[in-house]
Parts: structure tokens; sequence; C-alpha cells
């Protein structure tokens, strides 16, 4: 009779041979619950087992059976329960758990015998007791929230009723593995479906133990379910699907239970299912992309997992097979379809920028050469082109409908995609740049909104890695239009860009050429102007104007490239009307000497900028014009760069120069004296050399042509001269007196501040060292005569230079007092010498023009007649000593003048003039007329 009631083609497992009678007696006892003897009521254990019995011989009662066991474990679960939560001892084995442990053993050997009969029926009951028992105890007090899965795994594995119903379904799914276990996980969907999630810890647990199944099988049914149910539909219209299709959010429960341990896995199986479907007809093959986009939808953790490999898998020939599949879905279904791509993409940030470069070079190419294979179909081109337009459309209303976040409000909620894109700004800024024809409009438009998502750092980071990238003005163009951009929208970001700039300076991480990238494309956007003459960027000039000191710095810079380029970005650079002297005197300093390294390099171009920075230096204040002065006068005449001008080097510094002999001076000076040198004795010793080692070497004033030379003094005294004058057109006083102080300090420092009043003829004597080195001074620098000149236009400010003055015209009296030769062609120095000193000393109007034309008599004459001479106008300057008080301000003309009628009679001082010229008047006589008042 139990063949009969076997299942089809199943074989009864074997069991203790029963008759007929004792059949009828176990139905009855089952039954009634009455032992058929005594008439007494059977134990819970004794009932158990009679059930058991019939589920071993009669297979017509198994649901019966089944259905009666569910009650002894559910009892075997509360009484675990029950003493979890009195943490009382485990009591011995009591009948309830042996007839447990038969149980289980009875419907192993079932399942072992006969699985296609057995396994699908026992699976489906032992999931569902499992799924009830789950929900039934959730509420008490000793089991773990759901949420906590690895201590509600613990506690459920330690009860021997769970644990027994969890060996019975790993035992039925292990016997159909091989042949078809889709009836095994259909049964734990359709129970995950009903009492998840406090029925996780199950699929978890099976899940772990067999993965490979678990994921293939758990797939197979969701898309069966899917296809059922009509899910296409849904998925089109952006639904989440969980509710027209119960068994999809078990799928992703299940799914997401075994991603942390089994990922790979299930990627594999995920693609593998998408390659299948592409090019297949059948119907759910048609829906299994729709399938893939909800489990998607509903798993961010499954996206990401899926999502860089499927786009790395997205080959030509794959595109146009699915360019090929959507071509037959209705025009609403493929809309639907293309939202939620949208949607996704803009919800997902593993492989962000990966997506990013593939949308864009599916839907742009960079060129129009194609690789090997299959040519990418057109409706591709124009599918990823609307795809790529939609994800901006969305991004922007993402953006820019977060709302303000302030300190009372939440903070705006982030895009996912633009996340994962933030630490690629530099990146995408390079794409951008490359002005790939549509693709740089996408980029641009992406990078804006990248900006405003993150900012402020992110404007800030945009606007510094467009700027310090660009390399050409059409690249560097685009930088002011995300900037206009982001300031319609953000508070102004360059700023914080300016300042972004600096800080990567600072800390070293630009590469010197891109550092003079980045200089020399915010000197372009300085020096841009509009139609209306305006220059361009007000705002950059105002953020870098607050970092000069910063930026005169680079002026410095050991690689002459980063230098110019930050020579020209300062001399665009707006200053402010107020800079610190700890700000000031750093960059004046710095610029002085971008500008003699630019006389170095002989280049205009790249002397220019260093020009026009200083000239705007000294604009800034009088103070900062003075300093100016100091340092380029200080500049010219120290160091090597009196080579620039025809000058003589000084001798290195200590650190450069080679290694002096062991000489001492002390003891050198102690040969020549019986005491140390007094300096301005009259029996100082000079010495040219050291005894034993010859004269001292010659420095070497370099191999300069006349033409180079005059070009670098006009260059220089024509800056100094625009330093001077400030904003008007002659030579301010106060500058002229700047240049006079610092020529004092330059050429004769311990005279620095000495009286202006004219010693006499007898003094003079106690100076003679002194004088000499002013003489030697004057010789080594041509430029100083220059100098002088142009301080001689600023009167009164030559009176400031007395000290120079004197000792020079005390050394040339000496000279040509003590020359022998018949002319003074024969030492042509000190006749040029002579006649430039007569001649700024008339100019300077320390000297009346009578007096101040002789020089034009000096080459016609003797030595001792121009010694006779420039003792005349020694005595005149005693007498009428070069004092600022002797000039008066003229309002009218804005000029000092002096006037000599206030000085007495000049006339005595002419007698020596008149009588060298009556001696020489066969010579001089067409000059007389210029030497009688």
């Amino acid at each position: 009779m139990s063949a009969l009631c076997d299942p089809p083609g199943a074989a009864s497992p074997p069991r203790p041979p029963l008759s007929a009678q004792e059949l009828s007696q176990e139905v009855k006892a089952f039954l009634s619950g009455l032992d058929p003897v005594q008439g007494t009521p059977l134990s819970p254990p004794a009932h158990a087992r009679c059930a058991l019995r019939l589920l071993r011989c009669l297979p017509p009662a198994r649901h019966a059976a089944l259905q009666h066991l569910r009650g002894l474990f559910d009892e075997q679960v509360c009484s675990h329960l029950l003493q979890r939560e009195g943490n009382a001892p485990a009591p011995k084995a009591s009948p309830g758990a042996e007839v447990l442990q038969e149980a289980r053993r009875a419907l192993a050997e079932l399942v072992a015998a006969n699985p296609r009969a057995w396994a699908p029926g026992v699976a489906a009951w032992a999931s569902e007791l499992m799924g009830q028992l789950s929900s039934k105890y959730a509420g008490r007090p000793g089991v773990p929230p759901a949420a906590s899965l690895n201590e509600l795994l613990q506690l459920w594995m330690s009860c021997p009723a769970t644990r027994a119903l969890l060996d019975i379904y790993s035992q039925c799914l292990a016997a159909m593995v091989g042949s078809c276990p889709d009836a095994c996980v259909d049964a734990l969907l359709d129970t995950s479906v009903q009492h998840s999630p406090h029925f996780d810890w199950v699929v978890a647990h099976v899940g772990s133990s067999f993965p490979g199944t678990i994921i293939s099988r758990v797939l197979s049914c969701g898309l069966k379910d899917f296809c059922a149910h009509g899910g296409g539909e849904a998925v089109a219209a952006g639904t989440a699907g969980d509710k027209r299709v119960p068994k999809i959010a078990s799928v992703v429960g299940i799914l997401g239970h075994l991603a942390s341990r089994h990922a790979g896995s299930i990627k594999q199986e995920l693609l593998r299912m998408f390659h299948e479907s592409l090019g297949s007809s059948r119907e759910h093959h048609k829906a299994t992309v729709p399938f893939l986009l909800q489990l998607a939808l509903m798993s961010p953790t499954l996206l990401a997992t899926v999502s860089p490999e499927l786009v790395d898998s997205l080959k030509p020939p794959v595109l146009n097979q699915l360019h090929q599949h959507f071509s037959t879905v209705p025009r609403d279904e493929l809309e639907g379809v293309v939202g939620v791509v949208v949607h996704l993409l803009c919800h997902t940030s593993a492989g962000a920028l990966r997506t990013l470069r593939f949308l864009l070079a599916t839907a742009a190419p960079a060129s129009v050469i194609t690789a090997p294979g299959p040519a990418l179909h057109e409706g591709v081109r124009e599918a990823c082109e609307r795809l790529l337009q939609l994800l901006l459309l969305h991004l922007q209303k993402l953006v820019h409908g977060r709302g303000s976040a302030s300190l009372a409000e939440c903070p705006a909620r982030p895009v996912p995609f633009l996340e994962a894109l933030r630490p690629h700004v530099r990146e995408l800024c390079l794409d951008t740049l490359r002005l790939e024809r549509k693709r740089c409009l996408w980029q641009h438009q992406l990078l804006a909104l990248l900006a405003v998502h993150s900012a402020p750092h992110g404007a800030a980071e945009a606007l510094f890695f467009l700027l310090a990238l660009a390399r050409t003005p059409e690249e560097l163009a685009l930088a002011p239009q995300l900037h206009a951009g982001l300031r319609a929208v953000l508070p102004d970001p360059l700023p914080a860009a300016v300042a972004a700039a600096v800080a990567q300076i600072h800390a070293g991480r630009l590469p010197e050429p891109q550092l003079a990238q980045l200089l020399r494309n915010l000197a372009l956007l300085l020096q841009h102007r509009d139609g209306d003459g305006d220059t361009g960027e007000p705002a950059l000039g105002a953020a870098l104007a607050r970092h000069l000191p910063d930026l005169a710095q680079l002026l410095l810079h050991p690689r002459a490239e980063v230098a110019e380029a930050a020579c020209r970005l300062l001399a665009a650079c707006p200053l402010p009307r107020a800079l610190p002297p700890a700000h000031l005197l750093p960059a004046v300093r710095a610029a002085v000497r971008r500008f003699f390294a630019g006389l170095w390099l002989g280049d205009a171009a790249a002397l220019a900028p260093g020009v026009r920075l200083l000239a705007r230096l000294s604009a800034v204040s009088p103070a900062a014009a003075k300093a100016v002065l100091a340092q380029l006068v200080e500049g010219a005449l120290g160091g090597r760069n009196a080579e620039l001008f025809g000058g003589t080097a000084e001798p290195p510094g200590h650190e450069a120069a080679p290694v002096p002999p062991a000489v001492s001076l002390l003891d050198t000076n102690q040969r020549f004296t019986a005491g140390l040198n007094t300096s301005g004795g009259v029996w100082s010793v000079f010495h040219a050399g050291v005894i034993g080692r010859g004269l001292k070497p010659v420095a070497d004033g370099g191999q300069r042509s006349p033409e180079e030379l005059s070009r670098n003094t006009q260059t220089f005294l024509s800056l100094v001269l625009r330093c001077c004058r400030g904003s008007g057109p002659a030579i301010g006083a106060e500058a002229a007196k700047a240049v006079a102080a610092a020529l004092v300090e330059a050429v004769c420092p311990e005279a620095a501040g000495a009286e202006l009043a004219w010693p006499p003829e007898e003094l003079a004597r106690a100076t003679v060292e002194r004088d000499l080195r002013i003489l030697r001074r004057f010789r080594q620098h041509p430029l100083l005569f220059p100098l002088l000149r142009l301080v001689a236009g600023g009167h009164p400010a030559l009176c400031y230079c007395s000290v120079l003055l004197r000792g020079l015209l005390a050394s040339l009296v000496a000279h040509w007092d003590a020359c022998r030769a018949s002319s003074t062609v024969a030492s042509p120095w000190h006749l040029r010498a002579s006649c430039a000193l007569v001649a700024l000393l008339a100019e300077g109007s320390l000297l009346p023009p009578v007096l101040g034309n002789m020089h034009e008599l000096f080459p016609e004459l003797a030595p001792f007649e121009v010694h006779l001479l420039l003792l005349s106008v020694w005595g005149y300057l005693r007498e009428n000593s070069p004092l600022p008080q002797k000039f008066t301000f003229q309002p009218e003309l804005g000029v000092f003048r002096r006037d000599f009628g206030r000085d007495g009679d000049v006339g005595k001082h002419l007698a020596v003039l008149h009588s060298v010229l009556h001696r020489n008047i066969h010579r001089l006589g067409l000059l007389a007329g210029r030497f009688y008042p």
C-alpha cells in the first residue's frame, strides 16, 4: 500500500515490517493521541515517535507527521531560550531532546534514500519552520536584534532544535545540488520573503556553505519570479519592485549577506548572466538586463561589486549586441531603463572615473582612427551621448537641489558619483584641457558641478589645477569660464584657489616647469585687457596681492625660468598702497636681484618685467622708493654686478674666495712700522701685495663690448630715473637725496653722515687715505659719475654727496700737483674725472656758471694750470659750502633754485682763471667770453 502512495518513480526507503493491523493502530494512536492498548494519553515524546513511524512507513501521512513534529521543535526552542534567560546549567538529555535527534536521523535517512522524493518537501518544511521559529521568538529578551547577524547566528546555532533543522535543510540541498536544486532554493527564497530579516541568519549560513550553488540558483529563481510578475515594467516605471516582485528583496538580502566573503563569485555570476542574455531571443534572457538593473537599484553593494568589471567588458562587440538587444524594446520602456541607468550612475561610487571615461570615449572618440575589430554602431554613440547629457542634467538637479547647509541644518546629502570623483580633480582637469570636441564641454560642465558639490575646497582645487596645467591661451581660457560660473552660485572661490596655489608652492609639490607655467598663466590673466581697457580678473589681482611676500620669494628661485615667471607675475599684479616694511624690503631686495640677473642675461624681453616691477614698487610709497633706489645703487656698485657697467668687481667674499695663505696682517704691518696702522694718519702704509708672494691679483673686469656697457648703463640709469620721478616729470628731491645717501654709503661707508660744510685745505691732509679710497672707487666704477649727474638734477640733493665730491677733488688736486707731464692728455682718466667733477658741480648749482664752465679748458692746459684752477674751485666751495639751506623752492616751477648773488663777489675766485686765459690767449681766445660775468 505504501508503494502506491510514493511519488512516481520513487523507491520506498527501507522500513521495519509492520502488519496492516499494526499500521492501523499507529494511525489511530497518532490521530487520537491515546495509547491503543491502555487507552491513556500519549506523552509528547511517544506521540512524536508515533509520527516518526508513520513518516517511515506511511508516505501519505508525511505532511501530517511533519506538521506534528513542528510542535516538538517549537517546544525544544522555547525550553532552550528559557534556560538561557534563567542562566541555569544545561540539563541532562531529556526525552524530547532524544526524540529530536531521532527525528533528525529519520529525516536524514529518508532524504539519503530517495532525494528526489523527499528533499524538496523536507527542505521546504525545514526552512519554513526555521522562519516561523525565528520570527516567533525574535522579541524575547535573550534574542539579539536582527541587525546583529553574528550574534543571532551564534544563538540559533547553539540551540539543538534549530541546529538540527539547519542540518536537515543543508542535507536536502546537498543531495539535490547535482540534479535540480531549484526547489530547495525556492523554498529558501519564499521563507526569506515572509520572515526577513529574522531569517537572514539561515540564509547567511546556507550561503556560506554552498556559495556557488546558492548564488547561481538564487539569481536564477529570482529571475524566474521577476519574469513571472512582469518585473520589466516595474523597472521601466522606476519603482522599487519589491511589492510587485516579492522574491527580489530576498535575492538582494541573500546576495548582500554573501557579498562580504564571496564578492568574486557574485560578480562572476552577474557578469555571466549579463553576457549570456545578449544575443538571445528567449524570454527570460530579455528580462535579464532589467532584472540586473533592479538588483542594482535595491542593493548599492551589488552595484559597487559589479560596475567596474562591467564597464571594462563593454567592448564594441558587446555594445553592438546590447544595442541590438534593446532595439525592439518599446520607446517608453526604453526611456525608463535609461532613467534607471542614469539614477544608478549618480548613486554609484565604485569606478566612477573609469565609467565617466568610458562614456566620453564612446560618445565622442578622441580619434577617428578605430582599433582593429568590429566597428561601433552609430546608435551606440548616440545612446552614450544622450546618456551623458541626462547624467549631467540629473547631477545638476542633485547638486543645486540640495539646499544650502548652515550650522543649524543638517549637511547636504552627498552625491556618490561626484564624491568618488573628488580625489581625481587633477585627472579631470587634464582631460578637460585636451579640448577634444564635445568632450571638453561635457567635462567642463562636470568639473563645475564637482566644484559646487565639494565647495569650498573643491572649487579652489579645480581652479588651481586649471591654472597650473594650462599650456596655451585656449586652455587657459577655461579657468575664467569656470570661475564665472562658480561665482554665480558660490562665494568667490578665487582667493581660496590662490591660497591653495601658494600652499602647493610652499610645500614643494609642484615640479619646477609646472610652477613656472602656473606663474606665467596667472600673469597672462592679469595682463589681459578687455575692450574698455580695464585689466582682466581684478579679483585675481587682489587675491595675489595678499600673498606678495610669498610670491616675492620666488624671484630668488635658483631656476631662471621660475624666477622670470614670478617677475612677470609680480610686474602685472596690483600692489597694495600700504605695505609693511617686513613685506616691502624682502620684495625689493628680490626684485633688484632679479633685475641684475636680467642684465646678466642680456635679453631685453627678460629684463622688461624686472624694470616694470621695480618702477611699480617705487611708486607704492616714498619709503618704498627710497628702499628701491638704495638697493639698486648698492647692487650696481657691489659684487660682480660692477662688471655690467665697465667697473671692476670687488674681490669675492670669504665664502667664495680660495683659501688664503697663512699670512698675518699684523706681522706684515709691524715689519714696516713700529706701531699699528692708524687709519687717517699721515704715516699710513699702503701695500700692493705681500712680500714673498707678489702683487695683489688684479681683478678681472670681464671682456664686454662698449655697446653692451653703454646699453647696460642706460638701462640702469633709466630705471633709477624712473624710480626718482615717481608720478611727476621732474626728479623728486627726496628720491635724489635717497640716491645720494646710497652713493655715500656704497663708496665710503665710514663717511656717511659727515658734515656737509667744506673744510679748509689744511684739514684735508688728515683725510688722505679716505680720499684715495674714494678716488679708487671712482676709477673702479665708471657708473658713479652718471649717478652723480642724476643726483645733481634733483636740487639740492648733490649737497649730500659733499664728502665724495670733497675726497675726489682733493685727490685730483694732489694728482695734478704731482704731475710732471707737459699736457693733461698724459693722464686721460684724471682729465675726464676733473672735467666731469666740475661739470656736475655746476649742474648741481654748487658752482656759479662762470666757474662751472672751466672744465672746457682742461684739455688745452698744462697739469699745473689745472691744479691752479681746481684750487680756485676748492676755495670757492670752502667759502660757499654746499648746503641745502642755500636753495629756495620756487612753487611756480616746482623746483629748488640757488641765487648765487647772495654768495658775495665771485670775482676773486676768477683771477686764476683769467690769468690762465691770458697766458693761453692764442689758443683759448675764442672761449674767453664765457668766463667774464
